[in-house]
């Protein structure tokens, strides 16, 4: 066989490449190695590394490779044949290596439901150690290219990157909504677990990036959860309730479905009614934002005669903060009585002497009805409990009303004399 007397690689192409093995083994003391900038070659015979060799051009002597003495009895000088595999490990410096996760099921923190998310993002190696890496990784292969690469540690890296990930999210609550402020930090913490996993082979992890986690829309749960949310958030923008985004469905499909399809009055009456009437202003249409309200007129009055009376409303207890209907005279959770502000209803403590909600002046000095010795409000004229008049004399000046004890007149300012 002849022997080689020339030995390099130029890699061919825009595909990265790792490691080459060059094809002849026949060697001799004569041939000369061509080793690129970012190249280093590696000499295996017999199983061993017979030498090394960086950047520039070497004559395989013995000079060079004095192993081969003892290997194969070579003498100095001369023109020597041996047999060796030249490897040629490329030490660039890559960051186009594209990698991705598939669907991974989590209890996501902001629906507090599972969804499955994929990921997917990119890296960069750089081979450090070129004996590990040929040792541990290349093996009986001719060359090691990126194909290889991600091929090989596929498994490996997946299940790492996917428990990692997850246990990331779950122990900082970190759900679909603010995933993408997390990314850097993600990222980060991810490369800090996949450093030792490549340094043991060989690599520094030079960058690792996570472009992207989102919801997996190729399964039916995902893309169900992807619609819900494409709901939700048409709803926040819209201003209008789930509630009432079926209304509108069902309101759509009496119309169409009424009177074989063409709608009509009786299709309108019907989306009508669902819809809360004329307005739209009640039932289902009605958006749930008030809080619930008593009756507000006397059911015991017959229908031509009823009177007018104060709203019923709910207050709270200012004593114990609960609320109770305003019609009540004490709190039915704690017996506290119903002290209301003249101008708000408010309950207030007995000694208070402003409204705690709207800063009325409560009555300085309690008056008491005549009659039923109810309260009176300064400068009443009848008694609201039972109705009777309650006042002793009139303004010298406009000739208002005046209840006991008020020196000044409430309407024009007169003393009382």
């Amino acid at each position: 066989m002849a022997i080689i007397d020339l030995v390099k690689w130029m890699p061919q192409g825009n595909q990265t490449i790792y490691a080459y093995k060059f094809p002849e083994t026949n060697l001799s003391t004569y041939t000369q190695l061509i080793v690129q900038e970012s190249q280093e070659a590696i000499l295996f015979s017999k199983g061993q590394i017979v030498g090394k060799f960086g950047p520039g051009k070497h004559t395989l002597n013995t000079e060079n490779l004095p192993v081969l003495r003892t290997l194969y009895g070579l003498p100095f000088g001369g023109k020597n044949p041996f047999t060796a595999e030249v490897w040629f490990v490329n030490k660039l410096q890559p960051y186009n290596i594209d990698w991705n996760i598939d669907r991974m099921d989590i209890q996501d923190a902001d629906y507090n439901t599972g969804i499955p998310l994929v990921a997917n993002g990119r890296y960069g190696l750089k081979i450090t150690d070129a004996e590990r890496f040929l040792i541990k990784i290349v093996g009986t292969k001719t060359s090691f290219d990126q194909q290889n690469l991600t091929d090989q540690f596929f498994g490996e890296f997946s299940t790492k990157t996917k428990s990692t990930l997850m246990q990331f999210m779950i122990k900082n609550r970190i759900g679909i909504k603010q995933i993408s402020a997390h990314l850097d930090s993600i990222s980060e913490h991810l490369r800090s677990i996949m450093l030792p996993f490549w340094e043991n082979i060989g690599f520094e992890l030079t960058a690792f990036y996570i472009t992207s986690i989102q919801v997996d829309g190729s399964t039916d749960v995902g893309k169900r959860i992807l619609e819900a949310i494409s709901r939700q958030s048409a709803q926040a923008i819209g201003g209008y309730t789930w509630q009432q985004s079926q209304a509108f469905e069902v309101a759509k499909d009496a119309v169409e479905g009424m009177a074989g399809g063409s709608g009509g009055l009786l299709g309108a009456v019907v989306a009508a009614n669902f819809m809360g009437g004329s307005g739209a202003s009640g039932g289902i249409m009605q958006p749930q934002y008030n809080q619930p309200t008593f009756n507000q007129s006397n059911p015991g009055s017959p229908g031509g005669n009823q009177q007018p009376v104060a709203p019923v409303r709910e207050v709270y207890c200012s004593n114990c903060s609960k609320k109770f209907a305003s019609n009540l005279k004490f709190c039915p959770f704690c017996g506290d009585e119903y002290c209301p502000c003249p101008k708000c209803g408010t309950d207030n403590d007995k000694n208070a002497k402003r409204c705690v909600s709207c800063g009325q002046q409560l009555m300085m000095e309690q008056i008491f009805c005549p009659n039923c010795n109810s309260p009176i409000a300064a400068g009443s004229a009848f008694c609201g409990n039972c109705g009777k008049p309650v006042s002793e004399g009139k303004c010298s000046r406009c000739g208002t009303p005046l209840t006991p004890n008020v020196k000044f007149c409430p309407k024009c300012g007169q003393k009382n004399s």
